[in-house]
């Protein structure tokens, strides 16, 4: 199978302390969907981020580090460096 690239939008809710809790990851059908669907999720999460990742979903082969599209507020350590 072919290389493929898919986006997702990860938004996060506040949980206790400081503590930021994943919610269920959105797939998106281009860069410019996924950037409105984070812009549409900022005003009521605690984060949010847009982004893409290329790989062959056939043999579980993706891109180690994936092209932020899109990100606001509060983010994993994960994301902070993007």
């Amino acid at each position: 199978m072919a290389r493929e690239t898919i986006c997702f939008v990860q938004s996060f809710r506040a949980g206790k302390g400081v503590r930021l809790l994943d919610d269920s990851p959105v797939v998106c059908k281009s860069p410019d969907a996924a950037r409105r669907a984070a812009q549409r999720l900022e005003a009521s999460k605690a984060g949010v981020i847009a982004f893409s990742t290329s790989g062959d979903a056939e043999l579980g082969d993706y891109d180690d580090e994936p092209v932020v599209i899109y990100k606001a507020g509060r983010l994993p350590a994960r994301f902070a460096d993007d």
